[in-house]
């Protein structure tokens, strides 16, 4: 924990530097800086901490805020994030009537004990619910010592992560702050035992993300389903391969059409540039541009991925074809849209694993390959999204996320007394 200490206190200046500039620039105000640092406007005493770290994480926190919120009348949650993109999002939330004056949303604090002792005083949260893999030292072990129950919904914990863990000594130290660990799958719950969660606090495995409806569509580029693939939630490196593929499938199905929707549309200009370098025609979602003739949407907007499931007879599941893990296959699939993968899927292994071994998704590993999926054509597309709803279905509903809230609830009541469960 010492040398984690030392790196950080090296680390911070540059971070702040970071944060200031960003500032500056006016990508990010001043005051969610302030909260970053453990300021801002204090919340209600005894709130639970709901941590997720960006959009993807929030959204799979949705259906567990909404059982716990049901579950216990006086329950208040206080969710923070990492992104001012998802502080927006839940700011949207908090204006719906059904979670109106439950919930409050700041950006979550820097993990800098000065930040946190600030955070802590400011806000007195009663527990802290971890979304996925946001496992921050100093912030689980100062919640350990104000005796905070800590839970983790939905973890990620690769065996190597694991070793990694113990390897710097932070293993021991971290786990016993852990009250609860509900895995995302077996494979992570695994991962969690080696990192040093006993089995007493291992609960069952819940992939968040099997819950999630997606929201119906309120907007389409007026493009033939059949006739439109979508490229969703792609990161750096991606992009290339996708518009290559593209055009390689172009010349197989004349009058297909590319749905682009980045995972981070700051990157949308360099998009942009590599669209039209291959002499593509290009509309911009965020401009409001025509798309009757456009061979390219880039979707370039937040909030609006359901739009492009639905829009889309094929899916190609972004953060596969780059080091990143792998998004979610469940939403395009409740879309009714066929997945394409690349190998990168850790983040998901059994959902994709579960289609792969259907026949139900198509494996990629590079333009060459991606290209003949993109044309795959509209019967081939349906019947693929057909069986993938099939292999999918033991692994959706919403019956978990009910026992997951009433157990993280039971855990709270009998460490603080302070949630009152109906």
């Amino acid at each position: 924990m010492r040398l984690y200490r030392l790196i950080l206190a090296l680390v911070l200046p540059m971070l702040l530097i970071r944060l200031g500039l960003r500032v500056a620039a006016d990508k990010e105000a001043a005051g969610t800086l302030a909260e970053r640092l453990g300021f801002g406007a204090a919340t209600v005493p005894g709130a639970v901490w709901l941590h997720a770290a960006s959009n993807g994480e929030l959204v799979s926190a949705r259906p567990l805020i909404e059982e716990m919120l049901a579950r216990a009348p006086d329950l208040r949650l206080l969710i923070t994030v990492n992104t001012v993109t998802a502080r927006a999002l839940a700011e949207g939330w908090m204006r719906e009537p059904a979670l109106t004056g439950r919930l409050a949303v700041r950006m979550a604090p820097l993990d800098s004990r000065g930040c946190l002792r600030r955070f802590f005083a400011r806000h007195a949260p009663s527990a802290l619910i971890v979304i996925e893999n946001e496992i921050w030292p100093n912030r689980l072990a100062m919640a350990g010592e104000r005796a905070i129950p800590v839970l983790i919904a939905g973890g990620r914990m690769s065996a190597r992560s694991a070793r990694r863990w113990r390897k710097i000594g932070l293993g021991r130290v971290l786990a016993p702050a852990i009250d609860a660990v509900s895995a995302q799958d077996e494979a992570s719950a695994a991962g969690f035992r080696g990192f040093g969660v006993p089995d007493a606090r291992m609960l069952p495995a819940v992939n968040l993300k099997t819950a999630v409806a997606p929201a119906a569509a309120t907007w389409s580029p007026g493009w033939q389903r059949a006739l439109t693939v979508l490229a969703a939630s792609t990161h750096e490196g991606e992009d290339e391969i996708v518009l290559d593929a593209f055009r390689v499938a172009r010349e197989q199905v004349p009058g297909l059409r590319l749905i682009l929707a980045p995972r981070h549309p700051r990157r949308a200009p360099a998009i942009a540039r590599l669209i039209a370098d291959r002499g593509l025609s290009v509309a911009i979602r965020s401009a409001g541009d025509d798309t009757a003739t456009a061979d390219v949407l880039l979707a370039d907007t937040m909030g609006e991925m359901a739009n492009w499931y639905r829009a889309a007879s094929v899916c190609f599941v972004g953060g596969t074809l780059v080091d990143k893990g792998g998004h979610t296959p469940f939403e395009p699939v409740a879309c009714g849209a066929a997945v394409v993968h690349g190998p990168f899927t850790e983040n998901h292994r059994a959902p994709f694993g579960a289609l792969d071994a259907a026949g139900a998704a198509v494996a990629v590993r590079d333009a060459a390959t991606l290209g003949p999926a993109l044309a795959m054509g509209g019967a081939e597309a349906a019947r693929l999204a057909a069986r993938a709803t099939e292999a999918l279905g033991p692994m959706t509903g919403r019956a978990a996320i009910g026992g997951l809230a009433a157990a993280f609830l039971g855990i709270i009541a009998a460490k603080t007394g302070k949630i009152r469960a109906g």
